[in-house]
């Protein structure tokens, strides 16, 4: 992977599980690191990666972020809870 760290792309990091995300990047004068924690269901990750790395667009993005399976066009179930344990 030959990717400045400093620009302007994310990296998108899976658990084995697919259960958890991790987001790194740059912003002006730090690392900013984001993380995104499914209570049911996994990350839909593409399964043929041309290599390494995989560039998305916002959309694809966004779709990953919300539990859409880009292959298969189907979301996560919404989950509404109303208190925490």
């Amino acid at each position: 992977m030959n990717i400045n760290p400093f620009s302007e792309a994310l990296f998108v990091f899976s658990n084995r599980t697919r259960d958890k995300l991790k987001v790194l990047y740059w912003q002006r004068n730090g690392f900013c690191l984001w993380q995104k924690r499914l209570e049911k269901d996994k990350f839909a990750w593409p399964r043929k990666m041309p290599g390494k790395t995989l560039s998305l667009t916002e959309e694809q993005w966004h779709w990953l972020l919300d539990g859409l399976d880009i292959e298969k066009m189907k979301p996560h179930q919404t989950l509404n809870y109303q208190s925490l344990n």
